[in-house]
C-alpha cells in the first residue's frame, strides 16, 4: 500500500462525509484518481463501508457492560451456536473469541443497570452452551477510538 492510500485512509477515518473535491485537494490528488483510489480500496476490502458515529448518551445508552463468557464447551457446534446467537443481538455491540480464563468478552449497551438486568436475565442468560458469565461496568471511557492507524 502506498504513502498516498495510507493518507487517504487516515483522512477518511477522520471525516468520510468530507466532498471528494475537498479530500483530493488536501492529499494532491485529482478528483478523479482520489476517486479511483477510493473504488480499488473498497475493491480490495480494505474499506469495508462508511457509518456514523453516534453519541450513545445523546439517544439514551449510558451503561456499557464488559461480560465474560465461558462456555460448558468449547467444540466447534456449541462455539458456532454461541456465535450465531450473538451475531442476532443488537445491544452487543462486540464479541470476541478470547485466550485465557473467559472463552468470550462482549461488549454491551444498556440505558441503565435495570435495561442491563432484563438483558442479562432474558437474553445472556438463554444464550446456548453458557457455564458461567462475569460482568463488569465502565465508569468511564478514557478512550475510544474507531479509527484504525494507517
Amino acid at each position: 500500500m502506498s504513502d498516498v492510500d495510507r493518507a487517504l485512509l487516515r483522512a477518511l477515518q477522520a471525516d468520510s462525509s468530507r466532498p471528494l473535491v475537498q479530500l483530493a485537494e488536501q492529499l494532491g490528488l485529482s478528483t478523479s484518481a482520489c476517486h479511483r483510489r477510493i473504488k480499488a480500496l473498497e475493491e480490495r476490502g480494505i474499506i469495508t463501508g462508511y457509518v456514523a458515529q453516534l453519541d450513545p448518551l445523546k439517544f439514551g445508552y449510558s451503561l456499557i457492560a464488559f461480560v465474560e463468557i465461558t462456555l460448558a464447551s468449547q467444540s466447534r457446534a456449541a462455539m458456532e451456536a454461541f456465535e450465531e446467537a450473538v451475531a442476532e443481538f443488537d445491544q452487543i455491540l462486540e464479541c470476541h473469541l478470547m485466550t485465557g480464563g473467559a472463552d468470550y468478552i462482549l461488549r454491551i449497551i444498556a440505558p441503565d443497570l435495570e435495561a442491563f438486568s432484563e438483558i442479562h436475565r432474558d437474553y445472556l442468560s438463554q444464550l446456548p452452551g453458557v457455564s458461567s458469565m462475569r460482568s463488569s461496568f465502565s465508569i468511564k471511557t478514557v478512550k475510544l477510538r474507531s479509527q484504525y492507524p494507517a
